[in-house]
This record gives C-alpha cells, sequence and structure tokens, in this order.
C-alpha cells in the first residue's frame, strides 16, 4: 500500500477513535490528511471500507495469537500465550480498539462481529482450559473481558508498563487455579459428563490443519449458514483452523 493510503488509514484510525466512527465525514479524514473529498475517493470507496481496513489487521492479528497460543499443548502454557497474546494484540492496535468501543454499534456489523465473538469465545476456551464447570468458565470470561477495559481506559500509559499490571491482574483473577479438572466430576450446566478434551495431534494440539475432503465440508457447512463452532466441533479441530480454511478459500 503507497504513502496515501497509509496517510489516510493513518488520519482515519485517530478521527475515529477520537470523535466516533458515526461521527466523523469523509471529509473531515480528506482535511485530516490535505487531500481533496474526491482523491479520498479514489482511494476508499466509503468509510465502511476504511472501517474494514481498519479492522482486519486487528481481527488477523488476534486469531494467529490465539491459535498459536492453542497449538502450546500444556493447558497452563496455554493459558498464559493466549493472555499476553490477547494483550499484545490489544495494545498494537489500541487506537483501532478505542475506536470499536467508543462506538458499540461497530460491533454487531458483519463480519467485524461474527469473528471478533468467535475470536473471545476462542480466548474464553483457552483460558478455561479443558473439561472444567460453570465456575471455571465464568472465572476465565471475567479474565478475558478485563483484558480490553484497561487498554482503553488508561490510554496514556506506556504500554509496557500497563501490560504487566494487566497480566498481574489476570495472575491475581486465577491465583489457585487448578490446571487439571477433576475426573468425573460433571458440567453444572447441563449434568452431563465433562468432555475430557478433543482429539490432539502429535504436538499435544488439536489438529493444526483441514484435510482436502475436511477443508470441503467446512465450506459447505458455512456456506449453509453453519456456526464456526459448530464446524470445529464436527471436525475436531480448532475454530482458528476453521477461520484459516475459511480465509484462503475467500469467505
Amino acid at each position: 500500500m503507497s504513502a496515501t493510503p497509509q496517510r489516510i488509514l493513518a488520519a482515519s484510525r485517530a478521527l475515529f477513535a477520537e470523535r466516533g466512527y458515526r461521527a466523523t465525514s469523509m471529509q473531515a479524514i480528506a482535511d485530516e490528511v490535505g487531500i481533496t473529498k474526491a482523491a479520498l475517493y479514489y482511494h476508499f470507496a466509503s468509510k465502511d471500507e476504511l472501517l474494514r481496513h481498519l479492522t482486519l489487521p486487528l481481527l488477523d492479528e488476534l486469531e494467529s495469537a490465539l491459535a498459536e497460543a492453542e497449538s502450546a499443548g500444556d493447558p497452563e502454557a496455554v493459558r498464559w500465550r493466549a493472555i499476553e497474546g490477547y494483550v499484545d494484540v490489544y495494545l498494537h492496535h489500541r487506537e483501532t480498539l478505542l475506536m470499536l468501543v467508543r462506538d458499540m454499534t461497530l460491533l454487531v456489523q458483519a463480519p467485524v462481529a461474527d469473528r471478533f465473538r468467535a475470536a473471545v469465545a476462542l480466548a474464553n476456551d483457552l483460558v478455561c482450559g479443558p473439561g472444567r464447570g460453570l465456575g471455571e468458565r465464568v472465572r476465565a470470561a471475567q479474565v478475558v473481558a478485563g483484558l480490553s477495559d484497561p487498554v482503553v481506559l488508561f490510554v496514556n500509559v506506556p504500554p509496557e508498563r500497563l501490560k504487566r499490571l494487566i497480566l498481574d491482574g489476570a495472575k491475581a483473577l486465577l491465583a489457585g487455579y487448578e490446571t487439571a479438572a477433576p475426573a468425573g466430576r460433571h458440567d453444572e450446566v447441563t449434568g452431563s459428563p465433562r468432555p475430557r478434551g478433543r482429539p490432539r495431534g502429535r504436538s499435544g494440539g488439536r489438529p493444526a490443519a483441514l484435510s482436502g475432503p475436511e477443508a470441503g465440508q467446512a465450506r459447505e457447512l458455512y456456506a449453509a449458514g453453519r456456526p464456526v463452532a459448530e464446524i470445529a466441533e464436527r471436525l475436531g479441530v480448532s475454530r482458528a483452523t476453521v477461520y484459516r480454511c475459511l480465509k484462503t478459500s475467500g469467505l
């Protein structure tokens, strides 16, 4: 991407974070960059296109960080890699996150909403660990929810210092959190035996890729409107693996 589109995106990100997406006009963006409105439309056809270019890097990096954490194998390593990766991505895209939080209606727009929901759900799963009950799942959800708010509330705190404080808070919430779930316990919501986890690959994580037929099945299910979580469950892989498959197919 050339210099002018990069300047447009930087100005849009700052204005959206400061004023809000809906309160910022294309003319205001053009004025901030120092170009005509026509020149702005030459590079980006609409504000929606600007929003897509601003949010996709955050989503791509978040999914990648969670997929990398998931491959760690050991539940404790998975948990802390997911937490740290989550914080790193949000700090790297602080203005974009602030833009989304400032105008919460942006978080219900597809495909942004679908990908954010899936990423948060995956983060909750990784922080919680396999075979956990309602109490542990609630604790994991509290931890994940608490990773983003400080990033937008304390915008003037240097990233490295803020990261240390956020991780300290997560450790406090997870103090005494058992690594392994006791055998034979039942889920507090359904009353069913807790699952012991999906089949694992040689590295200890779920299979990182789908075979040709499985990839075709994943695409067909997604095109039929099935949610990513259900597709992942059926195929015995992570949601991140399903998203990578769909991304390469252009869906």
